[in-house]
């Protein structure tokens, strides 16, 4: 069975309302209110310590302390519909590349049936892994890691996917070639992509924000991208100096 593919209708808006959070005695957050669109990715960026990771882990409900309310665009509690993809691969390395796609299923005592499996095996196939399903993470680059992180991350078959620098560990050509899978396959979803990098945000962004000041605000950044993603660099290259002058008035209000 094909994982299902879904549609913007169906992948709800979030809304994050009254978000408070402080770390080590410093307040991120105060009354931050917050939109993700349905079925579109959001690039998030911002200073260094500004609080882009804390801001998904809360949307998440990872953070302890943190107080506010995410819910979907109707309102709606968010639980059991959200996927967490982390800056670090995670993968398990006494499990193979196949078992560490299942590893959700194990965690939470669902049953592995033959039709799962299969499953995972068709979401290897489309990262480019199939050959691969039986490795362990040591026998695996940086690269193909990932992509066993991003077909774990499908498998969860979530509307909503965070994403933590997903790709920063890689090299550029790898870098490059995974935002254009991961665009591909997430079509649909309602995607915040937290990133340090201006172009990868222009390539996979409907929209893009800027996390800024303490304690924190989201500003829109620049004019929401042309087409669809991924885009070619070259098309959004005008973009990326007036994207890079917000970063910096950024960090100058961050510090």
């Amino acid at each position: 069975m094909a994982p299902r593919d879904t549609s913007r209708a169906a992948s709800p808006g979030v809304r994050v309302r009254g978000a408070q959070l402080a770390y080590a005695g410093t307040r991120l957050f105060d009354d931050l209110d917050f939109d993700l669109d349905g079925g579109r990715i959001t690039g998030l960026l911002g200073p260094s310590g500004v609080g882009k990771t804390s801001l998904a882990r809360l949307i998440a409900g990872l953070t302890e302390g943190a107080e506010g309310s995410v819910a979907d665009s109707d309102g709606r509690a968010l639980g059991g519909r959200i996927a967490y993809m982390a800056q670090q691969d995670l993968l398990l390395p006494w499990l193979s590349a196949r078992e560490n796609v299942l590893l959700g299923y194990r965690l939470r005592g669902t049953a592995v049936t033959g039709e799962v499996r299969e499953r995972a095996q068709r979401l290897l196939e489309r990262v480019g892994l199939a050959d691969a399903a039986d490795a362990r993470p040591a026998a695996l680059s940086g690269g193909m890691r990932q992509r066993v992180a991003l077909a774990r991350t499908l498998m969860e078959d979530r509307a909503v996917v965070l994403m933590d620098e997903p790709f920063s560990g890689l090299d550029a050509i790898t870098r490059y070639e995974l935002q254009a899978l991961a665009a591909e396959l997430l079509a649909g979803r309602t995607v915040l992509l937290v990133t340090h990098d201006p172009l990868e945000a222009l390539r996979l962004g409907h929209r893009l924000l800027v996390l800024s000041g303490r304690p924190a605000r989201l500003d829109a950044s620049v004019v929401e991208p042309p087409d669809a993603p991924p885009r070619d660099a070259s098309a959004v290259a005008h973009l990326q100096g007036q994207l890079l002058e917000r970063l910096a008035a950024a960090r100058a209000a961050t510090a």
